[in-house]
């Protein structure tokens, strides 16, 4: 969703270096609002993912709040509030790093192409997206499977872990070391993030591009509003397209370890899920998640675009 970034400042005649470290900035400051707007509507997303206690999202927003009070709708917040700051902080540098790459090599062959103004194809797009979310999976996988032991646990007394450190020292020694505990669930978090950012930049590139099209105007000067609603459209995007690979993501990392381990891999996933659920099972909890994504990226943009605006 970082692509706004591009649309705020000419790259003519900057450093790439210095670009780079303004784009990691902006997409640091993006990715805190992001934590602060989708929280609650990430936890009741997750509850439901792994759950089959509840009937709907507002069945499981009703039961946590009645049950645990309305901080529980912030439970493991710092994990993210740190960490989704650097995961997209990184989607935002990757991004750009991966799109100035493209537009240089087409430049080399098509003499017509001038980076910076001339547009990438959708499909070179959807490339740098996927690339970012490579690289971003690298800090999402861990920071999002111990956010996600943290929401899914018991409250009261039953609660497994004390906070997130707590919760990353058992899970090192349940698994017998701090990668296989922390990494369970990599290859399809990998997957989900390379799927989901590529879309989402596809598609937040193509609701610009059309606009500055059909109004005959320059990037730069569409409107911010416009920007906060392209991304919210692109947010939505991102989920539908995804959505399966982040269900199956959930349930591996809120799996057991030895004898209590329920999924071999991600395919026995996807399989015992499918026998267990039908299609539908993949597809548990996508109200809350395309509510949250809306506000979500709208917010993470607006943020970004106002950052990147300041600082340039």
């Amino acid at each position: 969703m970082a692509a706004s970034a591009a649309d705020v400042d000419s790259h003519d005649g900057q450093n790439a270096g210095l670009q780079t470290a303004k784009d990691l900035f902006s997409g640091a400051v993006g990715g805190i609002a992001q934590v602060l707007i989708g929280q609650p509507f990430d936890i009741v997303k997750v509850r439901l993912q792994t759950s089959t206690q509840y009937s709907s999202a507002l069945t499981a927003a009703a039961s946590i709040y009645k049950n645990e009070g309305a901080l529980a709708f912030y439970k493991g917040t710092l994990t993210p509030l740190l960490g989704i700051g650097a995961c997209v902080s990184i989607q935002f540098g990757a991004f750009h790093s991966a799109r100035r790459f493209l537009e240089q090599r087409r430049a080399s062959t098509d003499k017509s192409f001038i980076p910076g103004v001339s547009n990438l194809g959708y499909g070179e797009y959807y490339a740098a997206g996927a690339f970012a979310g490579v690289a971003n999976s690298v800090i999402s996988g861990p920071i999002e499977h111990v956010r996600i032991r943290l929401q899914a646990q018991p409250h009261g007394a039953g609660r497994l872990y004390s906070g997130p450190w707590d919760c990353v020292r058992k899970l090192s020694q349940q698994a017998g070391g701090v990668l296989p505990g922390l990494y369970r669930g990599e290859v399809v978090t990998v997957l989900r993030e390379a799927q989901a950012y590529g879309l989402w930049f596809l598609a937040f590139e193509w609701l610009m591009n059309a606009d500055a099209a059909r109004n005959k105007i320059d990037r730069k000067e569409i409107p911010s509003y416009k920007i906060a609603l392209y991304g919210g459209l692109a947010g939505e995007a991102l989920w539908l397209g995804s959505y399966p690979l982040d269900v199956v993501k959930s349930k591996m990392q809120t799996d057991g370890f030895g004898a209590g381990q329920k999924y071999k891999g991600m395919r026995d996933c996807f399989a015992q899920t499918f026998r267990a659920e039908g299609a539908r099972g993949f597809w548990k909890g996508i109200g809350p998640t395309l509510l949250r994504a809306m506000p979500v990226s709208a917010g993470t943009f607006a943020v970004v675009e106002m950052t990147m605006r300041a600082i340039n």
